[in-house]
C-alpha cells in the first residue's frame, strides 16, 4: 500500500513539473508548434504571438493580446528561441 502511494506521489510531482517547466509555442513566421523547456515556472502552457510578422504596434492590441504578446516575448523572443 505504501509503495502505490509513493508511485503517485512520484507521477504527479513528474507531471506537475512538466506542467510548469514545459511549454508549447507556435512559430510566430512558419506556425509550427515546438516543445520548449521555460526559465522560470509558471501555469500557461501554449505560448504565441499575436503579433506575428506584421508591423502592429504593441499598443493596438487589445489587453487581452498585449499580455500574450508580453508572455511570448519573455518566454520566446527573449531567451532567443524564436529568431
Amino acid at each position: 500500500m505504501k509503495k502505490k502511494i509513493l508511485i503517485g506521489v512520484y507521477i504527479f510531482a513528474s507531471v506537475l513539473s512538466i506542467r510548469l517547466f514545459c511549454g508549447v509555442y507556435k512559430d510566430d513566421e512558419f506556425a509550427e508548434n515546438n516543445l520548449f523547456i521555460k526559465h522560470r515556472p509558471t501555469w500557461k502552457w501554449m505560448f504565441y504571438s499575436p503579433q506575428g510578422q506584421s508591423d502592429i504596434k504593441l499598443e493596438q492590441l487589445s489587453k487581452q493580446r498585449q499580455i500574450e504578446q508580453q508572455y511570448f516575448n519573455e518566454f520566446i523572443k527573449d531567451q532567443g528561441l524564436s529568431r
